[in-house]
Parts: C-alpha cells; sequence; structure tokens
C-alpha cells in the first residue's frame, strides 16, 4: 500500500508517513495482513483512533490521528490597524474577516492591517502576520515577490514634454505586457544561473521563466515614466532638492510564481489539520518540515527573478531611451522575511514576517508606495515602528472589485479626463482607472508614524496591459 493509496482511504497527508510504518509492520508482522484486510485495518484505526492508541501495529498511526484531530482552537490573536479617516477609504468587512481568520493560525504571534487593505486570496491585501517557523503560501501570496523599482534618470524633468515621443516609444518598444506574453529573443540575466532545481516546480518552470524574464502581468502591473520632486537634499538617495525624470515599474514572479504559490498552498492544504480546515488557503507550511523548507527556497529564488524581471525592464527601456540611471530604489512586497521583532509579551524573537501586499518598512529602509495611473506615487523612509511589524501600505488600495470597475468605468472616457491632465495612458483597462482605488493622499495621511516621504513622483506616460487579460495580482 503506498501513499495515494492512503490518501484515498482518508489518511490526512500529516500522518501518512506514520501511516505507512504501520502498515508495513502489518505486513511484515506473523501470518502479514495484506489486500483488503489491510485497508480494513487501516479504515478502522481511521474510524476510531482512540481504541488503537495501544496497539503494537497501529498505536503510533493511532496517536498522531488522535493528536492531528485534537489539536486544540486558540484564541486568535489581536490585530493593529492604520486606517484612512474618510469613510470612502476605509477597510471593508470582509478584508477584517479575512484578518481576523489569519489571526487563528496556530504559529501567528503578531499581525497588522495597513490602510490600503482589501479583500485577498487567504491574507487581505495590506495584510502583515508574523509567525513562528511557519510560512503561509498565500499570505506571501500568488505573485511571489512583486515589486516596486524606480529608476531616476540622467534626463531634464523638461524633456518628458519636449521628447514626449521618444519616451513613448521606449516603453512600447521596451516592455511586454499580458498573462503568458514572453520575450522574443529571450533576455539574459545571472539570474538564470541560479539553482533552478530546489525544487520540482521550479525546474519544470526554468525555461517558462526564461521567456518571460523581463515581462509584465495583467492587472496593477505598470511601467510608467513621470516626474519626481524632492523638497530638500537627500543623502540615502545621493540627489538633490529639485525635479527629475524617473522610471517606475511594478511587477512580480509572473507564471513562474504563481506555479509555486499553486503548488505549495495545495501541499499546506492538504497537510491542515482537520480542526483547521475552514481556513483553507490559510494552510501554512512548518520550516521543520521538507514542504516547508521547499517552498523556502522557491519563494526566494522568485524574490531573485522578480528583481531580475525589473533590472531587465529598466535595461531595455533606458537603453531606448539613450538615458543612464543615476539614483534608484526598489522594494519586495507579496514576500516573506525571517526578522526578529519585539512581541508584546514574549520578548525578542524570530520570526516569519508575511506582508502580502504591504511594504517593508524598517527604521532607514527605504520603499516606493505608488497610488494609480491618475495620482503620484511616494519614495519612503520607514520609521520601525514595532506594532506594524515594520511595515508600511504598499499602494492606494482597492475601493471595488475589478468586475464592478468594468461595469461603472469605460476607458476611452478615463484615458480622455487623465490626458485632459497631463497623464498619457498608452495602454490599460477599465479595472485599473483611478476611480477604483482609495485616495492615496488619504492612505498616506494614515500612516505618517509608520514612513517618512522623501519625493513624491508624478505619472506622466503610463503603460498597462491592455489586451482584456485576467489580473494576476
Amino acid at each position: 500500500m503506498n501513499r495515494k493509496q492512503l490518501e484515498k482511504l482518508g489518511v490526512p497527508a500529516a500522518v501518512v508517513a506514520v501511516a505507512l510504518r504501520g502498515v508495513g509492520r502489518a505486513v511484515n508482522a506473523g501470518g502479514g495482513v495484506r489486500g483488503g484486510a489491510l485497508r480494513e485495518q487501516v479504515a478502522a484505526v481511521l474510524a476510531t483512533p482512540h481504541d488503537y492508541s495501544q496497539d503494537q501495529l497501529w498505536g503510533e498511526f493511532a496517536q498522531s490521528l488522535v493528536a492531528l484531530n485534537d489539536l486544540p482552537q486558540r484564541e486568535p490573536i489581536a490585530y493593529r490597524v492604520w486606517e484612512a479617516t474618510s469613510p470612502a477609504d476605509a477597510i471593508d468587512r470582509a478584508a477584517h474577516r479575512q484578518m481576523a481568520d489569519a489571526c487563528r493560525v496556530p504559529a501567528a504571534v503578531g499581525a497588522a492591517l495597513m490602510p490600503d487593505a482589501h479583500v485577498g486570496y487567504g491574507l487581505p491585501i495590506g495584510g502583515v502576520l508574523a509567525c513562528a517557523n511557519t510560512v503561509i503560501p498565500y499570505a506571501v501570496g500568488v505573485d511571489i515577490a512583486c515589486r516596486m523599482k524606480l529608476s531616476v534618470l540622467d534626463l531634464p524633468a523638461e524633456t518628458l514634454t519636449t521628447r514626449r515621443s521618444h519616451f513613448k516609444e521606449a516603453l512600447l518598444g521596451g516592455t511586454r505586457f499580458g498573462v503568458g506574453v514572453e520575450h522574443h529573443p529571450k533576455q539574459q540575466h545571472a539570474v538564470l544561473d541560479a539553482d533552478w532545481s530546489v525544487t520540482r516546480i521550479t525546474r519544470e518552470k526554468r525555461d517558462t521563466a526564461w521567456k518571460q524574464l523581463g515581462t509584465s502581468g495583467s492587472g496593477n502591473h505598470f511601467v510608467e515614466f513621470g516626474e519626481l520632486i524632492l523638497a530638500r537634499r537627500d543623502e540615502s538617495l545621493g540627489l538633490d532638492a529639485g525635479r527629475y525624470t524617473a522610471l517606475l515599474s511594478h511587477s512580480g514572479s509572473r507564471g513562474v510564481g504563481a506555479a509555486v504559490c499553486a503548488t505549495y498552498s495545495q501541499i499546506a492544504q492538504r497537510l491542515l489539520p482537520a480542526g483547521y480546515a475552514d481556513l483553507g488557503r490559510l494552510a501554512w507550511l512548518s520550516l521543520d518540515s521538507e514542504e516547508g523548507q521547499a517552498y523556502w527556497a522557491a519563494m526566494n529564488l522568485m524574490g531573485d527573478y522578480a528583481a531580475a524581471n525589473h533590472a531587465v525592464i529598466h535595461r531595455l527601456v533606458t537603453k531606448r531611451l539613450g538615458a543612464h540611471v543615476v539614483a534608484g530604489v526598489e522594494n519586495h512586497h507579496n514576500f516573506a522575511w525571517k526578522e526578529t521583532h519585539d512581541l508584546e509579551g514574549a520578548g525578542s524573537r524570530e520570526v516569519v514576517v508575511h506582508r502580502k501586499g504591504a511594504t517593508p518598512a524598517a527604521a532607514g529602509v527605504l520603499g516606493v508606495i505608488p497610488g494609480s495611473m491618475g495620482s503620484p506615487a511616494f519614495v519612503v523612509r520607514g520609521k520601525g515602528v514595532a506594532a506594524s511589524l515594520a511595515s508600511a501600505a504598499h499602494g492606494a488600495g482597492r475601493r471595488m472589485s475589478r468586475r464592478a470597475a468594468r461595469d461603472r468605468f469605460r476607458f476611452a472616457a478615463e484615458q480622455r479626463r487623465l490626458a485632459d491632465a497631463g497623464i498619457e495612458v498608452l495602454s490599460a483597462g477599465a479595472d485599473e482607472t483611478p476611480g477604483v482605488y482609495k485616495d492615496i493622499h488619504a492612505v498616506m495621511a494614515a500612516q505618517t508614524d509608520l514612513v517618512e516621504v522623501l519625493a513624491r513622483f508624478d505619472p506622466k506616460i503610463v503603460r498597462m496591459c491592455g489586451d482584456g487579460s485576467r489580473a494576476e495580482d
């Protein structure tokens, strides 16, 4: 009897290995048990494990089932909330329900909800969750290591007007958007020399990742030119006060990242204890397990791949423009980090911090928080606030679903309105128009204790996916 046969009988994946040892003992015992009789014995232990807890052959399996089924429910931990004051920018109840569910995860030790929060899969977008020695694939997200990258260029801000056609050509020729879109010819980057055999799924998807290197997905992924404004000199950026031309992108780990998430979330859900089956996509993996270590290795590879994706995009676009990068800022969201935090009542300890659509904001750490195609992004410096697990918002956050947005807005009309405001949108969808987002100024005002604003980026020429692809974010 093998693993698949045991799982078909109803043996939880978490105890299959123990069940196999019981099967081995039963087969090798005097007058060994096989076939239908063996299946009947496994079924009997599954039905009443307490009756077999001291059985010579099945005791270990029975005790494991008892421990799994009797895993006690715990009181959910509390979470802190940062929220905009205006009702239109408030966090919806569904996002709060998702956060409350996440706080029931047995390994959860700290949690926070950022002002851009809205409903996601598993953990809400804008959710931050710290766990002890545990990682949750859907608390990282489908688009693993989705990332912001800003490059300040050696071109005067005025060239965004005087050389507008060159900027448009650089975006149109240097970027690719859409689900499954590939580069021809394939691009090169050192990330391809990394060990992609760390898991089966990364090994199998390496060629897909190579084909998609330097591309962007659908949904809220974008590449845009804009004007960066610094009110005073900043040493960490190495820039004087003034106006600059900048390139800003938002993209992640493409199809391979989604495949990693799907693979390991399914594994985690199979391993969920019976008492926590309702948590579904909040299923977790212990970092002491083989599965947890495999996901951790794949997730970190996806982080390197997402960074490479942005590097290639910026390389291609700036080359077409004939510009050079003089400064830059970049950061992940949709990721998990091992960090040391002082947790209330528990002291300083290492935890796994999941930031699902949240920006790392440790003291002195730089990041980029975007608004929408019609509103500014901000370069920020983190203040390292303990209650937020050193985190901040990752954007404006959605006010409505994509379906509701497509029913309410017409892209052509929004494109004309933005053009009148001096923002040229080359391509996008109605589900990404500014009206679907919260007010970025209200979001930033709600987190002045979490980050310091260093600079403002005003979009001028924007490209997003305009082919009607479903959102990947």
